[in-house]
């Protein structure tokens, strides 16, 4: 029973994330970030690095940073609109077991981010490579094995 609930739970998880970074790779707006220096050991350990940027102006009238990783405030731009705003995250969907060479502290990658939840940015799909793809391919494979065993099993003690 468990193990089934565990693989429909991977499933769900892996298809809501792989649904998330397309929608802000496609809708999302681009963005230059900074790999920042890690100030922990445990951090500097994470495959996913810390990124550093500042938003910009949202077409219509909103703001480009609403959320709690912001660190600046108000820097210019038309009234109403927030802008320049430092945000601080991890991309998501970033699983490799070592951080690649090209993300090393004070190097610049290309991310796309939500202008509505600045702290949900993605790697650009040319910064990710085909990683991404494979690793949720393995993620996939895992969650359907363990939906089957669980079947399997729940089935077997029936």
């Amino acid at each position: 029973m468990i193990l089934a609930l565990f693989g429909g739970a991977l499933l769900l998880w892996c298809a809501a994330e792989a649904r998330l970074r397309h929608r802000i790779r496609r809708r999302g707006l681009p963005a230059v970030a900074t790999v920042v220096p890690e100030s922990d050991v445990h951090g500097a350990l994470d495959s996913a690095p810390l990124l550093s940027f500042a938003t910009r102006p949202v077409p219509g009238g909103g703001t480009a940073g609403r959320s709690a990783g912001r660190t600046s405030g108000r820097t210019g731009g038309a009234p109403g609109v927030e802008a320049g705003e430092l945000v601080l995250t991890r991309p998501r969907g970033h699983t490799p077991l070592r951080r690649p060479a090209h993300l090393v502290p004070g190097g610049s990658v290309r991310i796309a981010y939500d202008p509505r939840r600045p702290g949900h940015a993605v790697l650009a799909a040319e910064e990710a490579g085909p990683r991404p793809l494979v690793a949720d391919l393995l993620w996939t494979a895992l969650g359907l094995g363990c939906l089957a065993a669980g079947a399997v099993l729940l089935l077997a003690a029936a």
